[in-house]
């Protein structure tokens, strides 16, 4: 078994090499670079897990690098004004599309624990002129965000990739506001992994072998703090995950699903 350091280094050192390369061809899969050397039509990666034209036209060209299994903007319900945490910013595609919905008087972070990525959304903020966006370099274990912060934290299959989930929604709870709500898109287990997948670096990496069972999901949410929690799985779920490794079976296994809970107010 790998400890969970070398764990986490690979991950790291996955996603590194998906920032240096760009919106050259990745993605949240094991049949991309994120886990080998096939490219793919980033845009239409993109597009089939939720994404429209239009969104692909609203951000800067290197900010969609394919990574996801959902769009949380688009069920998020962002409000002008409101504050939003993305947790795993990538090269800010996410971020870029929330502050169109925020506006001018709303304020997005994003968190992203390699130093690559930061670089790259960095660098295509500057090229976007925005002033309301910023990223963070750190984990979504321990995130570095203030307490009660945040009206509301947006996620693109990020936390299946945490060693410790129940620690990340802690903390997601710890930053948000009273009556703040959390939305996301992740990759949940739908039924046991085989061992050789669990075991797997590039499967981890791939967003499959990191995958909880959807009541073990709820359970740490609940334990959390977190109310009103709903765990719908996406239409085109297997159509989605089956592109990540053909022929691997791991649709069989995991399912893409959009998760939504509230912290309740003061």
């Amino acid at each position: 078994m790998h400890n969970k350091e070398d764990i986490r280094a690979f991950i790291r050192s996955k996603y590194s090499d998906i920032a240096l390369r760009g919106a050259n061809g990745s993605g949240c899969s094991c049949n991309s670079s994120c886990c080998g050397e096939t490219y793919f039509d980033v845009k239409q990666v993109s597009m089939s897990v939720g994404y429209s034209k239009d969104d692909l036209t609203k951000v800067p060209a290197e900010a969609n690098m394919g990574l996801g299994c959902g769009n949380p903007v688009a069920i998020a319900g962002l409000k002008a004004g409101e504050t939003v945490l993305d947790l795993g910013s990538g090269g800010g595609f996410d971020c870029f599309l929330a502050r169109e919905q925020v506006g001018e008087t709303g304020y997005v972070i994003g968190v992203d624990m390699t130093p690559e990525m930061i670089k790259l959304a960095r660098k295509n903020l500057a090229e976007s002129g925005y002033t309301n966006i910023e990223f963070r370099l750190g984990e979504i274990e321990h995130l570095p965000v203030a307490d009660e912060a945040v009206d509301i934290i947006i996620s693109n299959c990020v936390i299946n990739l945490s060693l410790e989930k129940e620690q990340v929604f802690k903390e997601v709870y710890r930053v948000l506001k009273p009556n703040g709500r959390l939305s996301i898109s992740d990759v949940v287990a739908t039924a046991e992994l085989p061992e050789d997948i669990k075991k797997s670096l590039t499967m981890m990496a791939g967003c499959v072998a990191g995958a909880e069972f959807m009541e073990d999901i709820e359970a740490m949410l609940k334990n959390a703090g977190f109310t009103d929690i709903q765990m719908t799985p996406k239409d085109n779920s297997k159509e989605i995950i089956r592109s990540w490794a053909p022929g691997e079976k791991v649709e069989d296994y995991v399912a893409s699903f959009i998760i939504e809970a509230k912290r309740l107010g003061k």
